[in-house]
């Protein structure tokens, strides 16, 4: 690298609700889910896990880093910020949701556990 180049950040991807639909069943990527408690628990993506700040330390301890994780909030806003988080935190393929689960919900309600 010369000196003038600046060293590029690793970075989370967008992934479409259509594109987790394709591959939810193979069970390949982790879907954890940031939104409140009471949320979580009234529906979300089947298999979702819930990640909270109570539940991040173990999360990091006992994820695999280089397993595919998609991060899904409530329309994918704040998704970005904890996929940038966990990128940070060494993780290697991470997914923002875009449209969230409120876009989920709309177009795969047979994929909603509560």
């Amino acid at each position: 690298m010369s000196k003038n180049e600046v060293p590029v950040e690793p970075t989370f991807n967008h992934m479409q609700v259509a594109e987790l639909a394709q591959i939810i069943n193979d069970k390949t990527h982790v879907v954890v889910d940031i939104r409140d408690a009471n949320s979580f628990a009234s529906g979300r993506i089947t298999n979702a896990l819930h990640l909270t700040n109570d539940s991040l330390a173990d999360f990091l301890r006992d994820a695999d880093p280089d397993a595919p994780v998609v991060v899904c909030c409530y329309h994918g806003h704040s998704s970005q910020q904890a996929a940038q988080f966990l990128v940070s935190q060494d993780f290697t393929q991470v997914y923002s949701l875009d449209g969230g689960y409120t876009q989920w919900q709309l177009q795969y309600p047979d994929y909603i556990s509560r």
